[in-house]
């Protein structure tokens, strides 16, 4: 019974006892035999990439031969390690994993007790317990870790090749180590008996060609293309002829036993000048190639050089080439026979090697065609401002290089405007040209400095000149180009301290931003070195006024239009004046240009320049928040007029960032400001702006009714200036000029509350009012607004004092509803403006 009870046991087992048992046959034919199987794969790894095509016959059997003797080994090795797994080792190695050893306990016999029923029923229950427990046996995996025994992991080295030789590599040529035996072409697989490739130059960027799969007689490829032959089978079966690579084709070696040439197993040559490859043999093939010469790449100059204003040149070209090109650069040469040899140029100048410039390349996109802009700063070398060829080079991937016809040019660099700037960089440009105009240089630079005063007006600068001047004078017998370098560098600093430096006076840099922009009207500047210098001289205009302004209010019993002659003008009209100047160099019409700026610098010598508010009225916060409310009243008067002049042009809205040109749209005060060519409605967004932080600081009559009046008529702009600036971004400009009419009411109204207020509050601490001095009093009549009226006190447009009396009034009033009418009747305006006109008489 037992007996029964232990086979019905192992039998449940047998499963997992099988497995187990496969395990141990793994783990032991790994652990012989690794050394075997990591020579066989290397073998085959070398073979798959062609070891015995590329090698001389003689490596290749020595190779194979070492092989072999290494595979021999391995076995031989392999075979003394193995040993057969048994079932026992299965079941001993099954039990080992199972707790209480059931099956060993399966296989025991009962010593004693046989005989006695209650042994036997003991025993029996216990077999029965271990067969239970050995059925839940499940097979051992096998230990396959050889890190033990392969401590370099060859094994991983040899498989990695394999399997690298199976993607990249070709079965196929495995089986050409038969041709390699005597006798052995016969017993060689079936195959290919050639193979072909082409490979054009990577530069090219174009793939290899497998020339089996090519089927076409004519091939085009470009010039440099490695064509890479491999022939198989038995020597002489097949040759290759060939006339692309333009050499002989090297005799064949002939062994020494034997009168039959041998046959050459690899051909690699260059594909040079058009030709046949022809492999001449069972299924050889003939191609006719056709080489594609790689030209020259080609560069031009476009366009004319141009100037920044601060002195670097722009200079446009264009590249070409078949394949991409690599890099360019553009050698710039002084070309003499062009320069002017007059003056510090009189002498023969030293040797100068050309100046040599990378040109930009795309940095993403494709170079075989493409167009670019150098853009370089040369104002420091000699060449500046002087004629120069410029030669344009690009080279390709191989090293071919195409040149430009040279251009010839006047190499700009930074111009100097300041007369003793401009004098400073000549004699800098004299010292560079050659160290024997030193002596020249030294004595010129004296007669400028002679009488320095009202002509040198940056005292720091005089005095590093003079420093200059007496190391100059000191070495100009000996002077070394290290050291004339470095003179050179400090009188172009100094230049640049005289042109550009602050001067501590604001009328000191009025002075000189008038003094620069007449001299760039004389010479000719460019159109970007205008604006540059209109915007130093706005710039310095503004900061004079303001001063000028400033001065009025820390010495309020000062009377500054005492002691001033000639024209009174405000600051709207010179900045009018400044347009206007500008408007005429950049049309070119420099003579006008250079009255108007006549005209400019002797109003600025006799403007006299008061408060717009009286004096009585109060000094301090008070005085400038309304000086800036009228300012902001004349911006939005401004604004409302170039809102009606696009009405009148028949513009149906003006969009939210719309680009005006410089100088059209301008309404009383603009100033820089409308140069912008910002959009209408972001104009009055920046006035609704600029009146919420006015309302936010501190303004006249705080706590009194005046003051609160102005406060809510201040409020009722800003809504007013919101619903302008809806409607100017949705392009309803009747709408908005109705609100902007509106704000421009309410600002009136406010200004005149915080008058009244700013006057009750003078009375009260000095017992009267005191009458201000104003801001631009010439006659009155020439000052008048369209109904008649002279611009009154407290910044406000307009007054009720002086409006015409009698019959004049009525007459002008008629005339201008007989005008509005009339618009109103023209069929050829646009709807728009004539529906706003039908709106303005019903009002009126």
């Amino acid at each position: 019974m037992a007996v029964t009870d232990t086979s019905d046991a192992l039998k449940r087992i047998s499963v997992p006892l099988r497995l187990t048992q496969a395990g141990l046959w793994a783990e032991r034919l790994t652990r012989a035999f690794w050394p075997l199987w990591t020579v066989v794969i290397t073998v085959l790894s070398a073979l798959a990439f062609g070891a015995q095509d590329h090698g001389a016959i003689e490596l290749v059997w020595a190779g194979g031969a070492v092989s072999l003797v290494t595979g021999v080994v391995a076995l031989i090795f392999g075979l003394r390690a193995f040993r057969k797994p048994t079932r026992a080792e299965a079941l001993i190695r099954l039990d080992s994993r199972l707790p209480g050893r059931p099956i060993a306990a399966l296989t025991d016999t009962q010593a004693i007790g046989s005989d006695d029923p209650a042994s036997l029923a003991v025993w029996r229950a216990h077999l029965s317990r271990m067969a239970d427990l050995a059925a839940q046996a499940k097979p051992v995996e096998p230990d396959l870790r050889l890190s033990s025994r392969d401590p370099f992991a060859l094994r991983y080295v040899a498989l990695t090749a394999f399997v690298l030789a199976l993607v990249f590599g070709s079965l196929w040529r495995v089986t050409s180590v038969a041709a390699l035996a005597p006798g052995g072409a016969g017993a060689m697989a079936a195959g290919p008996t050639w193979e072909g490739w082409a490979q054009p130059p990577a530069h090219t960027g174009k793939p290899t060609l497998y020339l089996n799969e090519v089927m076409a007689e004519t091939v085009e490829l470009p010039v440099g293309t490695r064509l890479q032959f491999r022939l198989y089978g038995d020597p002489g079966a097949l040759s290759l002829i060939e006339t692309v690579s333009g050499t002989p084709a090297a005799l064949p070696e002939v062994s020494a036993d034997s009168a039959e040439p041998a046959q050459s197993v690899a051909r690699d040559f260059v594909l040079n000048t058009a030709g046949n490859v022809t492999i001449d043999g069972p299924g050889g093939r003939t191609w006719a190639f056709v080489a594609t010469p790689d030209a020259a790449p080609t560069i031009l100059p476009e366009g004319e050089m141009g100037r920044e204003a601060d002195g670097r040149f722009k200079q446009a070209f264009s590249a070409k080439d078949d394949y991409g090109v690599v890099s360019g650069q553009v050698s710039i040469a002084l070309d003499l026979s062009a320069v002017d040899r007059r003056y510090g140029l009189r002498t023969e100048p030293e040797a100068r090697e050309p100046v040599v410039l990378d040109l930009p390349m795309p940095i993403t996109g494709d170079r075989a065609a493409f167009t670019e802009t150098l853009i370089d700063d040369l104002s420091q070398h000699v060449f500046a401002n002087l004629p120069v060829t410029l030669t344009f080079s690009a080279t390709d991937a191989i090293g071919q290089q195409g040149s430009a016809d040279p251009l010839k040019v006047t190499l700009p660099g930074k111009r100097f405007f300041d007369p003793l700037a401009a004098a400073l960089i000549e004699m800098r440009r004299d010292l560079l040209w050659t160290r024997s105009n030193a002596p020249t240089a030294a004595q010129i630079l004296k007669a400028v400095t002679h009488r320095p005063e009202e002509f040198i007006r940056n005292e720091r600068a005089y005095l590093r000149l003079r420093v200059v001047m007496r190391q100059l004078d000191a070495e100009k017998a000996s002077l070394t180009p290290e050291r004339r370098d470095e003179i050179a560098e400090e009188l172009w600093q100094i230049a640049l301290l005289v042109e550009e430096g602050d001067l501590a006076s604001a009328m000191k840099r009025l002075q000189r931003a008038q003094d620069r922009l007449d001299e760039a009207i004389k010479n000719g500047a460019s159109p970007e070195e205008i604006d540059e210098l209109m915007k130093e001289m706005r710039q310095a205009l503004n900061d004079y006024m303001r001063e000028l302004a400033e001065e009025s209010e820390r010495n309020p019993e000062s009377q500054l239009s005492e002691n001033m002659q000639g024209m009174e003008m405000s600051g709207d009209q010179l900045q009018q004046m400044l347009d206007e100047l500008q408007k005429l160099m950049e049309e070119g019409r420099t003579a006008e240009a250079q009255e108007l700026m006549e005209m400019l610098r002797q109003l600025m010598e006799n403007m006299q320049v008061t408060q717009g508010q009286g004096q009585g009225q109060g000094q301090g916060q008070g005085n400038q928040a309304m000086r800036d409310l009228g300012e902001t009243l004349r911006d939005q008067q401004g604004l409302s007029d170039d809102a009606f002049r696009d009405l009148q042009d028949g513009q149906e809205g003006n969009q939210p960032g719309q680009q005006q040109q410089p100088g059209e749209g301008q309404g009383e005060g603009e100033g820089e400001g409308q140069q912008d060519g910002r959009g209408l409605a972001e104009r009055q967004q920046e006035l609704r702006d600029r009146l919420g932080q006015l309302g936010r600081g501190q303004l006249p009559g705080e706590g009194s009714e005046q003051g609160e009046a102005g406060r809510q008529q201040l409020d009722r702009a800003g809504r007013a200036m919101r619903e302008a600036e809806d409607a100017l971004r949705n392009g309803d400009l009747p709408g908005a000029l109705d609100r902007q009419a509106e704000a421009m009411e309410a600002l009136r109204e406010g200004m005149r509350n915080f008058g009244e207020a700013m006057a009750q509050e003078q009375q009260q601490q000095q017992g009267g009012a005191q009458q201000g001095e104003e801001f631009g009093s010439a006659d009155p009549n020439s000052q008048r607004d369209p109904l008649g009226r002279e611009p009154g006190d407290s910044a406000r447009i307009g007054s009720d004092r002086n409006m015409l009396q009698g019959e004049d009034v009525y007459r002008r009033a008629q005339d201008i509803l007989d005008e509005i009418r009339r618009r109103t009747g023209d069929q050829l305006r646009p709807e728009a403006e004539r529906d706003y006109l039908r709106r303005l008489l019903d009002l009126f």
